[in-house]
């Protein structure tokens, strides 16, 4: 069965006219290409960079200083040559000793004596120095010859006055001080009353007469 077509559905006819239609719409759109105006690009200022270039400092090399020359080389010992027929005077004599089990070796130990410097001042020595008679004795002196003063008894003053002293090498007594006191006049009367005393039997180290620093206390009762 042969197909029919519409004649008005034919576009073979019309395809000059599509391709003339189509030709001229191109070559106007190159056309009007051509006739935009074309704008300059304005590139604003976007400012200066400014670069501070400090110079850089030169820091001069250090020069270290030559090293000492080293010390000069010890002298060298000369060395003799001596012929074998030469005969040398000077012989070492070496004492044939024989050792055995049964020899004795004495080996002598020197104690070297301490020395005790004269000015020296002991604290505590083997024998401590002693007032005539003993410590009683010495308690009886003090409470014969210590008188209240007036201005303590009148203040009411009382306690222990601490005195100390040097009782020297011939047994006299001397750098009397008042290491604490209680005042009103009373470390005065107990430095008086410690000058006075007589001589002590003075303290010895290792059999020598030395000098020694002693501490008293010395009490003052209001009765």
């Amino acid at each position: 069965m042969e197909e029919k077509k519409s004649p008005n559905a034919n576009l073979e006819k019309k395809k000059g006219a599509y391709f003339a239609v189509g030709l001229m719409m191109s070559l106007a759109l190159i056309l009007g290409l051509f006739e935009l105006k074309t704008f300059d690009l304005v590139v604003a200022d976007l400012g200066q960079l400014h670069l501070d270039l400090m110079e850089e400092e030169v820091i001069p090399v250090s020069q270290q200083a030559p090293p000492p020359p080293p010390p000069p080389p010890a002298p060298t010992t000369q060395i003799q040559i001596v012929e074998d027929d030469e005969e040398i005077e000077d012989e070492l004599e070496i004492e044939d000793m024989e050792v055995d089990e049964e020899t004795e070796i004495v080996v002598e130990i020197v104690e070297e004596e301490e020395e005790i410097h004269e000015e020296e001042i002991f604290t505590i020595v083997e024998k401590m120095p002693e007032f005539p008679g003993g410590t009683k004795k010495l308690f009886g002196y003090l409470g014969k010859n210590i008188e209240y003063p007036p201005m303590a008894k009148d203040a009411g003053i009382k306690g222990k006055v601490y005195v100390t002293f040097v009782v020297d090498k011939d047994g006299s007594i001397t750098d009397v001080k008042v290491l604490r006191g209680i005042g009103g006049g009373c470390d005065e009367e107990a430095i008086r009353v410690v000058k006075g005393m007589p001589r002590w039997s003075p303290g010895k180290q290792r059999g020598k007469s030395v000098r020694v620093q002693y501490n008293l206390p010395i009490n003052f009762i209001l009765k």
